[in-house]
C-alpha cells in the first residue's frame, strides 16, 4: 500500500473540502436537521379546541366537564349552542372536537343504563383526529369508572385499566423523535458529501490523474472516503450531546455500543454515496439520487414516524432492505431501553449492518473502473 500517495490524496481532499466550504456543511447540516425536526415534529396533541354542550346540567356532567378543563390536552369551552351551530364551527375550523352530553346523562348513569355521548371530531388530519378521539374516550371512560365506584352502581362490563408506560414514561415527543433523527442525519449527510467526491472529478477531468497513477482502486477509495469518515465521526459525539443535553433525551444503554454502531453506520452511508458517485457522471444527478435513496427511506422506514411492526406487505419488506431500520432499532435501545448486547436481535442487527457495508463497498469497488469508458 502506497502510504505516501494515500496521504497526498487525503490532504488534497481536506484542502478541497475547506476550499469549497463543504467542511462547514459536514457539521452545520446535521445540527440544523436535528434542531429543526427535533422541535418541529410533534406526534402528540396538546391544547386541542374542545367544545362541550351540556344538556344535562347535573352533578356528574359537571364532574365530567372538569376532567377536560384540568388537562393540557384540551382548551375546553362550555357552550349552549345547538348541535347545528356547533357543527358549523367545525366547518369553519374554529374547533377541533365537539362533545354533547345528553339530557338524561346522570339519570341513566345512576341506574346503570347505557348513555350515549355524542362526539364529533375534525378529521381533516386523520392522525390528529384519531389521537384527539382517543384522548376524549380515555377521559370519559375514566370519569365513568370513578362515578361507578363512588355511587356503587354495578360495574358489570366496565373495564378498569391499570396503566403503566415503559421506556418513555413522560410520553415526550423528543424521546421518540430525536434518536430517529440521528439515524436519518448520519445516513443522509455523509452520503451526500461522498456522492460528490468521484463524480466531481469526472466533471472536471481530474479523474485522469487516478487513471494514470499506480494507485489501486482500493487505495483510491480509501483516500477518498477516509477524510469524510473522520470528519463525520465527530458528528457522532455532537449529535449525542444535542440529544442528551439540549433535548433531554435519556441515555440508558452502552455508549460504546452507540459509538461502534454509529461508526459502522457512517461507513454504510459513505458506501452508498460512493456507489452513487461511481455510477453517475453529473453532480446534480448524484445529489438527486442520494436524496431519493436516503432521505425518503430514512423517514418512512426508520420507525420514527410509524412502527415497522405495524407495516404490512411490500412496505414491511422494503423497510428491511434499508440499513436505517436496523441502526435505529439499536439507537432506540441505547437511548431508551438499555438492553444492549444481551439482546439477540441487537447482535443480529449489528451483523446485518456489517453485511450492508461489505456488500455496498464491494459493489462500488467493482463498478469503479480505472480506465476511460
Amino acid at each position: 500500500m502506497k502510504i505516501t500517495t494515500i496521504k497526498a490524496y487525503m490532504l488534497k481532499e481536506f484542502t478541497e473540502l475547506w476550499r469549497t466550504r463543504l467542511i462547514f456543511m459536514v457539521y452545520l447540516m446535521p445540527t440544523m436537521v436535528l434542531l429543526l425536526f427535533g422541535y418541529g415534529i410533534r406526534m402528540g396533541v396538546e391544547h386541542a379546541r374542545l367544545l362541550i354542550i351540556d344538556n344535562d346540567h347535573s352533578k356528574y356532567s359537571t364532574q365530567l366537564i372538569s376532567k377536560f378543563e384540568h388537562t393540557k390536552y384540551f382548551n375546553t369551552t362550555l357552550t349552549q349552542l345547538s348541535e347545528k351551530e356547533a357543527l358549523h364551527l367545525i366547518k369553519k375550523a374554529k374547533v377541533d372536537a365537539i362533545l354533547i352530553i345528553p339530557s338524561s346523562f346522570e339519570k341513566r348513569l345512576l341506574h346503570g343504563q347505557k348513555s350515549e355521548i355524542a362526539l364529533f371530531v375534525d378529521g381533516a388530519f386523520p392522525t390528529r383526529a384519531t389521537t384527539i378521539e382517543s384522548y376524549i374516550q380515555g377521559v370519559v371512560l375514566n370519569a365513568a369508572s370513578e362515578v361507578s365506584y363512588k355511587s356503587k352502581v354495578s360495574a358489570k362490563g366496565v373495564i378498569t385499566i391499570n396503566q403503566r408506560t415503559l421506556f418513555n414514561q413522560a410520553m415526550r415527543d423528543e424521546d421518540a423523535i430525536v434518536p430517529g433523527l440521528i439515524g436519518l442525519v448520519l445516513l443522509v449527510a455523509p452520503a451526500i458529501i461522498t456522492a460528490l467526491l468521484i463524480v466531481k472529478e469526472k466533471e472536471k477531468g481530474t479523474i485522469f490523474n487516478f487513471y494514470a497513477s499506480a494507485l489501486s482502486k482500493g487505495e483510491f477509495l480509501l483516500a477518498k472516503l477516509l477524510p469524510v469518515f473522520l470528519l463525520h465521526s465527530l458528528n457522532i459525539f455532537i449529535l449525542f450531546l444535542w440529544a442528551v443535553y439540549l433535548f433531554k433525551v435519556p441515555f440508558r444503554g452502552s455508549f460504546l455500543l452507540y459509538w461502534f454502531t454509529s461508526e459502522l453506520y457512517i461507513l454504510i452511508s459513505l458506501s452508498i454515496g460512493m456507489l452513487i458517485s461511481v455510477v453517475t457522471k453529473r453532480q446534480i444527478v448524484a445529489v438527486v439520487m442520494t436524496v431519493v435513496i436516503t432521505i425518503l427511506p430514512g423517514f418512512l422506514y426508520s420507525g420514527m414516524l410509524m412502527p415497522i411492526s405495524s407495516m404490512k406487505g411490500e412496505s414491511y419488506i422494503e423497510a428491511h432492505l434499508f440499513p436505517v431500520m436496523y441502526y435505529n432499532h439499536i439507537l432506540y435501545d441505547t437511548f431508551l431501553i438499555g438492553q444492549g448486547l444481551s439482546s439477540a436481535k441487537i447482535i443480529s442487527y449489528i451483523f446485518i449492518l456489517v453485511g450492508f457495508f461489505i456488500v455496498l463497498f464491494t459493489v462500488g469497488r467493482l463498478l469503479l473502473k480505472k480506465e476511460m469508458r
